[in-house]
Parts: structure tokens; sequence; C-alpha cells
């Protein structure tokens, strides 16, 4: 199993040929309303075939409640402050997303593009590109898949751990403008990506509009956060289905 390294979808895309002027905070405010402040302090996620494939995302916090580290079992992502701002992030800084954690083939939050967002601001069509083999020519191709992304009535939960690192902050000085002077990339790519509502499916499908791949996931609720989640993948070309319990923790429980 894949592990998450990150809390956000810092996912490759192409600058987007419109221009943003909502901050990231006041879209999410504006969707969502006032939302309590909950921390996340681990992510457990077991497989149901398998007892021996599972694993653990540990969040840590400083006096001040700011993100400190997140540790994946194997690897630590540090967060550093100066002055009580995001100054730096550092260690294991690889991409982290519902791809990896639940072991999907494609890599449309990595290499995509966001193609369409829904009426909450989401990104609800990503574009993306597959190397296809030609047993023919002996060569790859490339073929164009889109990932299509569903959303749950509820609050992104990790907005309120992404604003304990100031990462919220740092997106709210991001515009999504084509003709804006240079900015982070990796910044623009996690403000293009960032939802306001929490997914709850992935579908996949090829250049025909067939869908290839799905990621169901079902959600129990305390208000606004989620407490657990039973996870689905289904390939429509394999039997290699899977299950999957997560549970969600937070700082103070």
């Amino acid at each position: 199993m894949r592990s998450i390294k990150h809390l956000l979808l810092f996912s490759s895309v192409a600058i987007l040929n419109f221009s943003c002027d909502d901050s990231t905070s006041d879209e999410f405010e504006e969707v969502n309303g006032k939302v309590e402040t909950k921390l996340i302090s681990s992510i457990d996620v077991a497989s149901v075939e398998n007892s021996d494939d599972s694993s653990s995302i540990i969040f840590s916090y400083n006096s001040e409640l700011q993100l400190n580290s997140i540790f994946d079992g194997t690897e630590t992502t540090n967060f550093i402050y100066e002055d009580g701002n995001l100054a730096n992030v550092s260690g294991n800084v690889d991409n982290g997303n519902v791809e990896e954690l639940y072991e999907s083939p494609y890599d449309a939050f990595e290499t995509g593009q966001v193609e369409q967002y829904d009426e909450n601001g989401n990104p609800s069509v990503i574009k993306f590109i597959e190397y296809d083999y030609d047993y023919m020519t002996g060569e790859e191709e490339v073929v164009y898949y889109t990932a299509e992304i569903s959303y749950d009535d509820k609050p992104n939960p990790f907005y309120k751990t992404a604003e304990a690192a100031g990462l919220i902050d740092v997106m709210d000085q991001i515009r999504l403008n084509f003709a804006a002077a240079p900015q982070a990339e990796e910044i623009v790519r996690a403000k293009a990506l960032f939802p306001n509502n929490n997914p709850s499916q992935v579908l996949y499908k090829n250049e025909e509009g067939e869908i290839e791949y799905t990621i169901n996931m079902s959600y129990t609720y305390d208000g606004d956060y989620p407490t657990t989640a039973t996870v689905s993948t289904v390939s429509e070309y394999s039997d290699e289905n899977e299950t999957y319990v997560t549970t969600f923790t937070y700082l103070g429980e």
C-alpha cells in the first residue's frame, strides 16, 4: 500500500487560463459556512482482504497548535515557522492523495490538468495522459483519460489541519491567472486542486468515455468531520478489487 506523504493534493496541473479572485479561505467559508476546528492527529488505513496491508499517518503539533510534522511510518515531513508564519517544509515532501492511499493505477492528481469545477468550486474533471503500448508498432502512444470526482456535502476535513500548517495563508496569496507573474509552482498546483468538500468518488474514464477504474468512499460523520470511511476500489479489467477501512482521529480525542 502506498502511504500518504502529505496532507494536501500537491498535484501537477498546468497554469489555468482564468482568473480566480476568491481566496482559498473565503471560498471555503462561502461553501461551508463556519466550520468547527478539528485537527487531524492520525489516519489509519487497513485492508479488509489482507490484514497485513495497513498504514498509519501521524500528525503532530507544537504548543501553538501549529502542525509540526507528518510521519507515515517511514519518513517525516517537517513544517518550519518563523515569527509564527510557515517558512519552509523539509524532509519528505512527496505527493500524497487518494490515488496513492488506495493504490490507484493512475496518476491523475500528479500529472493532470483541471478541466472543470463544480458549483462549490471543487475540481470535478481532471484530464491526464496515459501511455498505451502498441504491440503492432512496439511503441507507446499517448492517450487522454479523465478523472471525474464527486463530493459529499461536507467540508474538506483537511482544511483546518492545512490552516494549522500555515498552508491556507500561503494559498490565499496565490491568484490562478494565466497572465500573472510567475509564482511558486507547487503552491499554484495545490490551490488549483484543493477541494472545499470531501471527495466521495473518483471515476477514471478512457478516451471513449468508458469507466476503467473507480474509487468509492463512504463516510461516517460526527458533525462535519468523518470518523471512519469504507473505501472500495473497482477495476473493470481485473479482479484485483480492494476494500479498505479508514479511521480518522482528531487532536484531543
